[in-house]
């Protein structure tokens, strides 16, 4: 069926360009992966941008839901630690976005607005987090130090998996998991001595 082939082509593209980078991979790739010809993909793809964006809609709904918080009370510190696993678990799954992140917003004016607007939800959302931390007491920082805290965040999880292939690291999974630690770790610092230890705790339980 064609719907069914529109999305064997979204899911074959998307592991290819998370395998090879999206910069190496081509339609014909594509089509040729999936032994379809180019006809057929061109049939319900106009380009590989097309492709690009069809992925990037699924990848800006995952987020979306990842950045949700609960409405009925503040957040807490399992409530970072949650997001920070669902968002780093989005990115893990639409890797290349992130690793080929300049590439594609370069060539993509629709797709840079997006991005930009899914930053600014993201700090939005950072904020939010610590500034429930910080109405329940567990933590004490400045509506500055929240800012740039939450600007920290966003910026760690948004690039880690540059900065761990720069860096020479080859295991994604683990990549994901060192940045989870480290991004919590930016918070450590303004918890209170009760919060600082149950996140040490938490750190230690995930390393292990």
């Amino acid at each position: 069926m064609p719907r069914d082939t529109r999305q064997r082509i979204l899911d074959g593209s998307l592991a290819l360009f998370n395998s090879r980078g999206e910069p190496h991979v081509s339609t014909n790739h594509i089509a040729d992966e999936l032994e379809i010809s180019p006809g057929n993909l061109y049939y319900h793809f106009r380009s590989k941008d097309d492709i690009i964006e069809h992925l990037y809609a699924d990848y800006e709904a995952r987020m979306d839901a990842a950045l949700a918080l609960p409405d009925e009370q503040p957040a807490g510190l399992e409530d970072l630690w949650l997001q920070l696993h669902l968002v780093f678990e989005c990115i893990c799954e639409y890797r290349f976005l992130h690793r080929d992140l300049v590439e594609i917003l370069s060539r993509n004016r629709r797709l840079r607005l997006r991005f930009a607007r899914l930053l600014k939800r993201s700090d939005a959302s950072a904020r939010q987090l610590l500034d429930g931390l910080q109405q329940t007491g567990a933590m004490q920082a400045s509506a500055a130090e929240r800012a740039a805290t939450a600007s920290n965040l966003v910026m760690i999880s948004t690039f880690w998996l540059n900065h761990a292939a720069a860096r020479g690291e080859n295991d994604e999974s683990a990549a994901i998991r060192d940045g989870i630690v480290q991004a919590m770790t930016l918070v450590a610092p303004f918890l209170r001595d009760q919060e600082r230890r149950h996140l040490n705790a938490l750190v230690q339980a995930y390393l292990d």
